[in-house]
């Protein structure tokens, strides 16, 4: 069997494992022909192609980012891009189809499914928010650097008797930010899916002096204000639509320095969460996926997404894996309230 291969939207720590497994079990156990798309639709769009041989996946286990790039390329925001994919496709012999992403890329591969096309999708974000799977691949190793980054501030901030605040990842979901908050000892974690109250918030870190000790705040690129909107550090939009958030945390380090009558400091950790090598978690995880993924293309399955279940590997409808966003339950964020201040 012919089968192509691309990983879209923001690079992530486990992609070239999920590659090498693909690889691994598709040309060793049945014989498959294994075709790469470089970054991610666009190669499908342009018919740009690498062979994926067992050598060339050999050493890409601990490697962050992925082997065939990537990109945000929506073939159906381009004019006539879904023929061109369709047209790609049947040019090439591609018999099945693996995208490795997350909302953005599996939604174009659940309107292929419903073209026709075999598809079988592998969940990819870090910041966790695919609905239908238990965890995506690269979340363990974003809270991990979060984590470490939260650890090393705590003594920085102590020594000079100041607020950090510390930006993470999440759009809309929080995930990132209550993990790696919950396992740094964050003094207030703030998430998009729960207004905060900057009086608060205030409140929180003067407690936090109080007790001989220096605020950490952990919060998302997207938390807002219950009177404010996200911060926006441009007006720019990507080819999904998405506008690029960033700035909260500046924003907020000014209030409360302005508010506590302390001296604050934003920390930004940007791409830093998402590149470099995955952990082990992310590693196994991936390869199961991986392997899943091409059990199900030779099972004759199509539009479904492998997931993790437990500690079990599934294979869940791409239509429902991509029709809403997984949040933060409030019992979760409960959990984490317990801890402020």
């Amino acid at each position: 069997m012919r089968i192509g291969i691309l990983t879209g939207g923001g690079d992530c720590p486990g992609l070239n494992a999920v590659i090498r497994a693909v690889v691994r079990k598709g040309i060793g156990e049945h014989g498959d022909e294994i075709v790469g798309f470089r970054d991610g639709w666009r190669g499908v769009l342009d018919g740009d192609t690498v062979p994926m041989d067992l050598a060339a996946v050999r050493g890409i286990l601990p490697r962050g980012g992925t082997v065939l790039g990537t990109s945000r390329t929506n073939p159906y925001a381009v004019e006539g891009g879904p023929q061109r994919v369709l047209a790609t496709i049947e040019r090439l012999g591609i018999e099945a189809l693996i995208p490795i992403g997350g909302e953005d890329t599996l939604g174009v591969a659940t309107r292929l499914a419903e073209a026709g096309v075999t598809v079988v999708g592998v969940p990819k974000t870090i910041d966790n928010d695919l609905d239908s799977t238990d965890y995506t691949f690269g979340f363990d190793t974003a809270v991990g650097v979060a984590m470490e980054a939260i650890d090393r501030l705590h003594t920085t901030g102590d020594s000079h008797h100041r607020t950090l605040v510390v930006e993470v990842m999440g759009r809309h979901a929080g995930w990132i930010a209550l993990h790696a908050g919950m396992a740094g000892g964050a003094n207030v974690i703030l998430i998009p899916e729960k207004p905060f109250d900057v009086d608060g918030v205030v409140a929180h870190c003067l407690h936090r002096f109080e007790s001989g000790y220096s605020p950490i705040v952990v919060v998302s690129e997207g938390a807002k204000p219950t009177d404010g909107d996200m911060m926006l550090s441009t007006g720019e939009k990507d080819a999904f639509g998405h506008v690029r958030l960033g700035g909260i945390g500046a924003a907020l380090a000014s209030l409360l320095e302005e508010r506590t009558g302390r001296e604050a400091r934003a920390v930004v950790l940007g791409h830093i969460q998402r590149g470099g090598t995955p952990s082990p978690f992310d590693r196994v995880l991936a390869t199961r996926f991986g392997l899943a993924a091409v059990d199900a293309v030779h099972d004759g399955q199509s539009g479904v997404m492998v997931a993790l279940k437990g500690t079990d590997i599934v294979r869940v409808p791409l239509s429902a894996a991509t029709a809403q966003l997984k949040l933060v339950p409030a019992e979760r964020y409960a959990e984490a309230e317990v801890f402020f201040g």
